[in-house]
């Protein structure tokens, strides 16, 4: 049964849902500057689009990390276009992503964006979403990779 997460960011409310059915709501912390999509590595900010989790990484120093897949083929788009990233890590971008793998990570647009314990209190993230521990752990134990993650305004 594939998961879903869909995460509002002006509610700093994040769901889980499972076969169209809501499993359970989380409050959340967003990036230091968490109003419009990321753009940018270092602009603070948490993305804005449609992702799907990419890694889970159980040694996080932030308890568990979810890592979704940003950059995706759109927010890749818009950095090639604004010349923040070449037609090369373009396409390596679209094509990761239409296979469903992690994107490239090192790039000017940012990487490493994921959903991961430590707190919720607050926005202060570099773009990440951040639940408090019990609440990683709770949507860890139920999440597999190559689940969709929605992320709205």
């Amino acid at each position: 049964m594939p998961g879903e997460i869909r995460l509002y960011k002006g509610d700093r409310r994040l769901e889980f849902w499972v076969d169209g059915n809501l499993k359970n709501t989380y409050r959340a912390g967003l990036g230091f500057t968490p109003e419009g999509p990321k753009n940018r590595e270092g602009d603070g900010r948490t993305p804005e689009g449609e992702y799907y989790i990419c890694t889970k990484n159980l040694k996080s120093k932030f308890t568990l990390f979810l890592g979704i897949s940003y950059p995706n083929a759109d927010d890749a788009l818009r950095g090639f276009e604004r010349g923040i990233i070449d037609k090369e890590k373009l396409e390596t971008i679209k094509l990761a992503i239409s296979e469903r793998r992690r994107p490239d990570w090192d790039t000017q647009l940012g990487g490493q964006i994921g959903i991961h314990g430590k707190g919720n209190s607050f926005d202060w993230t570099a773009g990440c979403v951040a639940l408090n521990d019990e609440d990683i752990m709770a949507l860890w134990d139920n999440t597999a990779i190559g689940d969709s993650v929605i992320i709205y305004a």
